[in-house]
């Protein structure tokens, strides 16, 4: 990882430790920096300039499009039968220097060759990428036509990384067809009556971040001890009724009994920690549940991105910029670093007052990684759909059947009454 060389002209997202000689962020839960952190436009963003992604790749047999083939890593040509494989390349995916990154920033600026307009959909924001002559196309998050009229594309960021698609679109409906065929409480016709929609390939971006932590912590500790007290309980007793019977008394006695208590003492401490590829989602047009579901992602087989990977699929551009992202994956690091703090604290029990960080090496690159995306249609009702590219995993929102659920849960009722009846039974014997 390379780490951001050091300069009094840091851009204000970095604060200067005069006792350090590194950069660093700085983050506290009582402190407040959004002030001094610089507002990031897209225009503005950097990019590879060497890179041409987004061409189209003419078949030398007829003339046609060659697309992306998942199953055999290669381009094909869908009318003559062409193909071209795409070996593996041994290359490393170049990670950028964020404080080097902005030294230079009003000098980048890109957009993909090929690709060079782009439209919103209105009805779920997503930016898709249109390849040059294709005047419209339906949203691949949503199914809906993209009717506003295209605009150039704004510079961004170029991906230094890619996941090529592993699933083609025959396995992804197989695998659609499989999550439905296994939904629990799902009403019976939706195995027959279930409608695929418009099914799109596409590349969804994504940010990772790299950075070194240096977290100081204030905070207490809690140890468990036990301290003996005395109580006053009732106690039952018998005594004659002079009739040679036998009476039933209460008293009050007194009780030795166990009390766990806590003991505090004022607890501080430092905690360092590496992050490596912290991953965001750049795009707001997926629920970010169910980008949870359809994971994890196989990060240690990203390659250095080439424009071949894309030929035949939809690609978005980011709607979350890289400062954006920052703050998101600051928060993911956040918690994982009061988590720390916890355990280095120790003890029984662990409060923590104030923790504040610093986040120095900071590193990010801009990767894409492969989704099937469709809406279905069952009883007038759109659903949305997302499979995982590199291992077919579905996830998705769908149909419950209310009389599946009633029936189950009647069904339990019964059975814990039956339980009960028959524990009554036996004990009454």
């Amino acid at each position: 990882m390379k780490r951001p060389k050091s300069s009094d002209d840091d851009p204000g997202i970095f604060e200067r430790d005069r006792d350090a000689p590194r950069p660093i962020l700085e983050h506290g839960e009582s402190a407040d920096r959004s002030a001094d952190e610089p507002v990031i436009d897209a225009s503005q963003t950097a990019g590879t300039p060497t890179s041409n992604t987004g061409r189209k790749f003419p078949c030398p047999g007829c003339g046609s499009k060659l697309d992306f083939n998942p199953t055999a890593r290669e381009l094909k040509c869908d009318f003559c039968g062409y193909s071209e494989k795409i070996d593996p390349s041994d290359a490393a995916v170049v990670e950028r220097d964020w404080q080097e990154y902005w030294a230079n920033a009003e000098s980048h600026g890109k957009t993909l060759p090929g690709r060079s307009s782009e439209v919103q959909c209105r009805a779920c924001a997503a930016v898709v990428l249109l390849e040059d002559k294709i005047a419209t196309e339906h949203c691949p998050y949503c199914g809906n036509d993209l009717e506003n009229k295209p605009i150039a594309a704004h510079d961004m960021i170029l991906p230094e990384g890619i996941l090529p698609f592993k699933v083609d679109a025959k396995r992804a409906a197989e695998s659609f067809k499989s999550w439905i065929r296994g939904l629990w409480f799902a009403p019976s016709a939706l195995k027959d009556a279930v409608q695929l929609g418009h099914f799109a390939g596409v590349y969804v971006p994504y940010w990772t971040y790299d950075s070194q932590t240096y977290s100081q912590y204030q905070g207490e500790r809690g140890d468990n001890y036990t301290e003996y007290i005395t109580v006053m309980v009732n106690e039952t007793y018998f005594e004659s009724d002079g009739k040679g019977g036998q009476v039933a008394r209460t008293r009050m006695v007194p009780q030795i009994q166990p009390v766990v208590r806590i003991r505090w003492s004022p607890a501080s401490g430092r905690v360092d920690h590496f992050f490596d590829d912290v991953l965001i989602c750049a795009s707001q047009s997926v629920p970010a549940d169910l980008l949870q579901q359809v994971g994890p992602w196989d990060l240690s087989n990203i390659e250095p991105f080439h424009d071949r990977f894309l030929a035949g699929f939809q690609t978005e551009r980011y709607t979350i910029d890289l400062k954006e992202g920052f703050g998101l994956a600051r928060g993911v690091m956040d918690q994982q670093i009061r988590n720390l703090c916890l355990r280095d604290i120790g003890g029984d029990h662990q409060r923590l007052h104030s923790v504040r960080s610093q986040y120095t090496a900071v590193t990010f690159k801009h990767i894409l990684q492969p989704m099937w995306l469709a809406p279905y249609q069952f009883r007038d009702q759109t659903y949305r759909l997302l499979i995982n590219g590199r291992t077919g995993k579905v996830a998705g929102t769908r149909p419950y059947s209310f009389w599946k659920i009633f029936l189950f849960v009647l069904l339990m009722l019964v059975i814990i009454g039956g339980i009960v009846a028959l524990v009554s039974y036996f004990n009454s014997r």
